[in-house]
């Protein structure tokens, strides 16, 4: 479901920065989240499932990393 309308209109909240914080909270989290998963399969000595969740860690890394750059570009850092 798709909406033409911006999320702040439900929510108060019409910022791009509260967006990118979010997106860069979300992808931290989930990389944090991938390191309890990784160390599950490995302790099922799961190497195809754990090298998944390694490879899922490293994009959420990476997501995080290219929003705290364009916050910082944005915020004046």
């Amino acid at each position: 479901m798709t909406s033409s309308k911006e999320t702040g209109e439900f929510t108060g909240t019409k910022d791009k920065n509260y967006n990118l914080l979010w997106y860069t909270e979300t992808c931290l989290n989930n990389a944090l989240r991938m390191e309890t998963y990784i160390q599950d399969a490995e302790r099922d000595k799961d190497t195809e499932l754990a090298e998944l969740f390694r490879k899922a860690q490293a994009d959420s890394r990476k997501g995080a990393e290219l929003g705290k750059q364009l916050l910082r570009n944005r915020l004046g850092d």
